[in-house]
């Protein structure tokens, strides 16, 4: 197994993932109507939007997922969040991840930010965790050593 990455290695990771083509506004603000409206749609307001016609299928949620949704509901229970901060949460992971993370594993990320952005964690505690249930990962596909 390859050595932990540190906070700051999965950080940079994450921030490559911003969109390659974009516009830097500069001060004073002058843009136009048709920018005026795109920036005014909020990643989560897609009511109304254009898009290409989806077929609707059937998924049964996967154990993780199903994890995912009931740590997310003790954190409300326990008083970490409520449904709209979750929410907010995931509106500014911005388009990149928003619309590139599956639903729940959107839930995972503003979970992690959440509890370290309001101290309950550390990003090297996370980092550990994530680090120990790897492993555990690891030595199950494994299997039992003969």
């Amino acid at each position: 197994m390859s050595s932990p990455d540190t906070f700051d290695d999965l950080q940079g990771r994450v921030a490559g993932l911003s969109p390659a083509v974009r516009t830097r506004l500069d001060s004073p603000y002058v843009i136009s109507n048709d920018l005026f409206g795109a920036l005014r749609h909020v990643l989560h307001d897609v009511g109304g939007q254009l898009d290409l016609p989806v077929e609707f299928r059937e998924k049964v949620e996967e154990r993780w997922e199903m994890n995912t949704y009931v740590t997310c509901e003790c954190l409300g229970w326990r008083g970490v969040w409520n449904s709209e901060e979750r929410r907010r949460a995931e509106n500014d992971l911005g388009a990149t991840l928003y619309f590139g993370l599956p639903y729940y594993a959107r839930w995972a990320t503003v979970a992690a930010k959440t509890l370290i952005n309001k101290g309950l964690i550390t990003p090297d505690e996370l980092s550990a965790k994530l680090d120990e249930v790897r492993s555990r990962l690891i030595a199950a596909q494994e299997g039992p050593s003969s």
